[in-house]
């Protein structure tokens, strides 16, 4: 049967319709969960990770690493994992959400009180948390945010956080504990030293926040990975020298 001139594709059509084939073939997103802590760093090495798997492009989702769990137990369709905290990823593996062999502790971070860089208390020490002046203190909701955990783990210890708990504004996430602090809307807030940094002329870190445990992030490939192979190379990409370098320039020190 011979084909309409009209309907006939050329070569040069042809060639054209296999290389868009090929790549959307190769085409692939690759979803990370991140504590929001990450948010800065992560979307920092994004170019370097996507310049070695061409085709690839990395999407990010920050929020509290309890949440993210939460919605990859649900089904969320996510690549990887990364969280602020041990107990988070150790719940992850307990249900069977991560690839075997996959997790790895790729930086580590510390808890640190801030105050407002302007008009800030002069506050020196846990105890002064007690002061009369100091009326609303910013945290993460520490049934949900890891910085929030290891803030009122340090004041259990302290035998200081009857004295905290009622003047807490609890936070859904360690930027947002930031923001209030930043706003001058509390007088106090706990946050990571990598959070404090990103927005000195706003805040002031008056106390580096003895913590029970190390502030050690955890990452992993997730189960049931859409792009199982991808996920592998971002989870070994983080270990790299070239992104451990762009985590550093952002405050994280080494796992």
């Amino acid at each position: 049967m011979k084909m309409d001139a009209a309907l006939k594709p050329s070569r040069l059509g042809l060639l054209a319709l296999l290389s868009i084939f090929g790549l959307m073939a190769h085409a692939a997103d690759l979803t990370v969960s991140a504590a929001a802590s990450l948010t800065n760093a992560f979307k920092a090495l994004a170019p370097g990770f996507e310049a070695q798997n061409p085709g690839t492009q990395l999407l990010f989702n920050f929020a509290a690493s309890d949440g993210l769990l939460a919605q990859i137990a649900k089904g969320a369709p996510v690549d990887v994992f990364a969280s602020a905290d041990q107990q988070t990823m150790d719940r992850a593996e307990h249900q069977a959400l991560l690839v075997a062999g996959s997790r790895r502790n790729f930086v580590s971070n510390v808890l640190v009180l801030v105050t407002p860089a302007t008009g800030g208390l002069p506050l020196s020490s846990l105890a002064d948390l007690r002061k009369p002046e100091v009326r609303r203190i910013a945290i993460g909701r520490p049934e949900g945010v890891p910085a929030g955990r290891y803030a009122k783990g340090a004041l259990e210890a302290a035998n200081l956080w009857p004295a905290v708990e009622p003047k807490a504004v609890y936070a859904q996430n360690v930027r947002q504990a930031l923001d209030y602090v930043a706003r001058g809307e509390v007088e106090a807030g706990f946050v990571y030293a990598t959070d404090a940094a990103l927005q000195r002329d706003k805040v002031r870190a008056v106390i580096t926040v003895p913590t029970e445990t190390p502030i050690n992030y955890p990452i992993a490939a997730v189960a049931g990975s859409p792009n199982p192979v991808a996920a592998r190379r971002f989870v070994d990409y983080v270990m790299s020298p070239a992104a451990q370098a762009v985590l550093a320039r952002h405050g994280f020190a080494g796992p």
